[in-house]
């Protein structure tokens, strides 16, 4: 499990980005990928890095840090650090980890980088219990593990499901609708009343189907807004 948190620094004030680059490089557990005065600049940064941790000025030209937080993904961890106090309560409205008021110390700063630090630490755990499904089969306590990412597509077959790995298949009495809400929606989506794919195997597709390992299977139309809007969002 990864220690480090990638965080940036926004603030239009120079020394506060010196002082907040100063704690950040006394954290073992940080790393600094980059530093911005400009809230759009950070914005891009925020979009195409892989950034756990935010630190976040409010009052900044253009776009302030309350407005950036309502547009960055939201596994992005933010501790607003700000001169104005009257903003506490919006940051926490906002799912913020902590806020930081200007003038704060070093023994501040790192119990609110704490926080982060344990949600990251949890979330990762999470994630690891996340990797694999246990799958009833014939008989009342036969189960088998599959790995989530083994799993190329999900077919719906009456009152039975039928799990398609690269090599095998496993069928189950089951629903579509009982496996997807089991499943990370991240990474499974429905593209037919009976087929649910996962993205991790897509080689290709057209405007009505989908090729996974050789299998070409049919996009339904009340389907495809969805299916393309989370292909988009992984388009170069």
């Amino acid at each position: 499990m990864s220690k480090h948190i990638r965080c940036v620094i926004v603030d239009d004030e120079p020394p506060a980005i010196r002082l907040l680059k100063k704690y950040v490089e006394k954290v073992s557990f940080l790393e600094l990928v980059t530093t911005t005065t400009n809230p759009l600049e950070a914005l891009q940064i925020l979009e195409t890095e892989t950034i756990d941790l935010v630190f976040l000025d409010i009052q900044m030209p253009n776009l302030t840090g309350i407005q950036l937080s309502k547009i960055i993904k939201k596994h992005i961890k933010i501790i607003f650090t700000t001169a104005y106090p009257q903003f506490a309560l919006e940051s926490y409205d906002l799912n913020a980890a902590d806020y930081l008021l200007k003038p704060f110390d070093f023994e501040r700063f790192y119990k609110a980088i704490k926080k982060v630090e344990v949600t990251k630490d949890t979330i990762e755990k999470q994630s690891a219990l996340n990797d694999f499904v246990f799958v009833k089969t014939d008989g009342k306590n036969n189960f088998e593990k599959v790995k989530i990412n083994d799993i190329l597509y999900i077919e719906g077959l009456k009152n039975y499901v039928a799990l398609h790995l690269k090599n095998t298949q496993i069928i189950t009495y089951n629903t579509l609708k009982n496996i997807k809400e089991n499943l990370p929606d991240s990474v499974f989506v429905q593209i037919h009343k009976s087929f649910i794919i996962s993205i991790l195997h897509i080689e290709k597709t057209t405007s009505s189907t989908i090729h996974i390992n050789t299998k070409e299977l049919p996009i339904g139309d009340t389907y495809k807004t969805a299916l393309f809007t989370v292909l988009n969002n992984h388009k170069l």
